[in-house]
């Protein structure tokens, strides 16, 4: 194809026709087996089958949803924090922000929970975006001191592990039976989620993207470096703040109703940028909401289908298949500047 706008347009297509098959698949899949008529009759004909119906629209079409909207906030975020960093392995569950929203919202549940109160959706988006933007702002504070973006990479894997390990001791010892279900959610899991969390979650996910819309021309100044974005009339330090501001709201999100997802923050922007074969923001922010929504839709397919009804934890799938496509990448690209 010589023409990339031929090119861009086939990838569109058949991102949308794999998020659409997966979407359908994670719906009909599952220990009570459906068939797509079925289905169809549970969303279409309500009343002819209750127990159909009850499982399609309260349990799996919510929780499909929520895996397809929270993939791609987390895969526009990965692509944001690589663009702010321009490092492609840059992302929020490498650099710790994805445990600082996970503690945020550990610590928020547990100090209302135990008034004998319930966090809102609202709330929980609150705590985490406090803990994202808390640990994004250390990590800024040591690439003050550490130039070096290896370093500063595992600086970020270390202020991660030790949100994490905060995270863990207060689970542990929690005694309300609800903070001690912090656990299957700390591990990172689409499970359980209600439509009025969906409506939230949408929400959100509406202001990130038109948010990363209004940004899209100043990034696309901004790959050519500081000095050529400010010769273009780019605000650099606004526009840093805003980009911060945008992954950490959007990667806060997933954490608040999802845990921790690992490697689809990294792994699918670099995917998107190799199979679109442009770097150029307006084309690679759409390509990685698809490719991020196909990819939490697949996993949370196999953690839930695999190993029936023994249901493994989203972020270790995602690891299974992310961590050799980041390794790929970073080899290929190696192979590249040699």
């Amino acid at each position: 194809m010589k023409h990339p706008a031929v090119r861009w347009g086939v990838c569109f297509v058949l991102l949308f026709l794999a998020v659409l098959a997966l979407l359908a698949a994670a719906v009909a899949a599952g220990s009570a087996g459906l068939t797509l008529p079925q289905v169809c009759r549970a969303l279409l004909a309500p009343g002819q089958n209750p127990l159909a119906e009850g499982i399609v629209r309260t349990i799996r079409l919510p929780r499909a949803l929520s895996a397809l909207l929270l993939g791609g906030c987390l895969a526009v975020s990965g692509y944001l924090l690589q663009t702010y960093f321009s490092n492609p392995i840059a992302g929020p569950f490498v650099l710790g922000i994805s445990s600082g929203a996970k503690l945020a919202v550990a610590m928020a549940m547990i100090f209302v929970l135990g008034r004998g109160r319930s966090l809102s959706s609202l709330g929980m988006i609150g705590a985490a975006f406090a803990g994202a933007l808390a640990a994004t702002g250390f990590i800024l504070l040591l690439s003050l001191r550490i130039r070096r973006m290896s370093q500063l990479i595992v600086g970020g894997v270390m202020v991660g592990y030790i949100c994490s390990a905060i995270t863990d001791f207060a689970v542990t010892f929690a005694e309300d039976s609800n903070i001690v279900n912090l656990h299957n959610w700390s591990l990172g899991s689409f499970s359980g989620t209600s439509w009025g969390s969906v409506r939230v979650m949408a929400l959100v996910t509406l202001l990130g993207l038109a948010a990363c819309g209004a940004l899209a021309k100043p990034m696309n100044a901004y790959r050519l470096g500081e000095s050529a974005a400010q010769s273009l009339g780019v605000n650099v330090r606004l526009f840093r703040t805003a980009l911060i501001l945008v992954s950490s709201l959007l990667s806060a999100c997933v954490t608040a109703f999802a845990g921790p997802i690992s490697f689809v923050g990294i792994a699918v922007p670099q995917l998107m940028r190799a199979l679109f074969g442009t770097g150029q923001p307006l084309v690679l922010l759409p390509a990685c909401f698809l490719g991020g929504s196909a990819a939490c839709l697949g996993c949370d397919l196999i953690a839930r289908t695999l190993f029936a009804p023994t249901e493994l934890s989203v972020s270790s799938v995602t690891a299974v298949f992310g961590a050799p496509i980041v390794l790929w990448m970073m080899l290929r690209r190696s192979a590249a500047e040699g």
